[in-house]
């Protein structure tokens, strides 16, 4: 069983990875800004998950939580217009403090290709302020490539992702959207960041899911 830390664990991408990997009977650290708001998390029935304070764009913060840790998983968003490259920077620098080496990171449809090497937030499909986000989301990858991290960024196809429940399948791709990708729901998204979190096939990509 491995121990797993999950940043951003109490939204909707955090919850069901939580989930997932304590069903699996993995020990999950779920790391959220406020502890007292999350406490379903690690309620009554639920074994092996912990809940505590942290901040993911906070390298000294990374560092405290994830030592001991065999992987780490990112799940956390935020509108701000610097908060992926701010949460990748903290990851790269706190991981390697703590000793982590694994990272798999939550990605965005709009940074798949829909092209060869035109990627959604350049092409013509997409709302500007969706093109900002997908930009601002994709801007963590420069640093990751440029890390000495085992990572991998599952990109989910560019739909609203569904909050109720999975297929209980997913497949994996390459940085091109995958064709016919219409709906993904995030408890399959979990399925696929608890595989690679504890039985890595990618490393060092951004790959497709769906």
């Amino acid at each position: 069983m491995a121990n797993i830390i999950v940043f951003g664990a109490g939204g909707r991408a955090g919850r069901p990875t939580v989930a997932e990997a304590a069903r699996r009977g993995h020990t999950v650290t779920a790391v959220v800004r406020d502890p007292a708001k999350y406490r379903d998390l690690a309620a009554d029935g639920v074994t092996g998950v912990t809940v505590v304070p942290g901040d993911v764009t906070d390298a000294a913060s990374v560092a405290a939580l994830a030592k001991g840790h065999d992987v780490a998983v990112n799940t956390a968003a935020a509108m701000d217009e610097g908060h992926f490259v701010a949460a990748a920077r903290a990851l790269v620098e706190g991981l390697g403090i703590a000793g982590v080496q694994r990272l798999v990171a939550v990605g965005i449809g709009g940074a798949l290709e829909v092209a060869p090497g035109v990627p959604a937030y350049d092409s013509d499909g997409l709302p500007e302020e969706a093109r900002a986000f997908s930009r601002n989301h994709a801007a963590q990858l420069p640093l990751l490539r440029d890390s000495d991290l085992d990572w991998v960024v599952l990109a989910p196809p560019l739909v609203f992702l569904d909050e109720g429940p999975g297929t209980g399948a997913y497949r994996l791709g390459g940085v091109e959207a995958i064709p016919g990708a219409d709906k993904f729901a995030y408890a399959d998204l979990a399925l696929a960041l608890v595989d690679e979190a504890t039985a890595p096939t990618r490393s060092r990509e951004m790959v497709a899911v769906a």
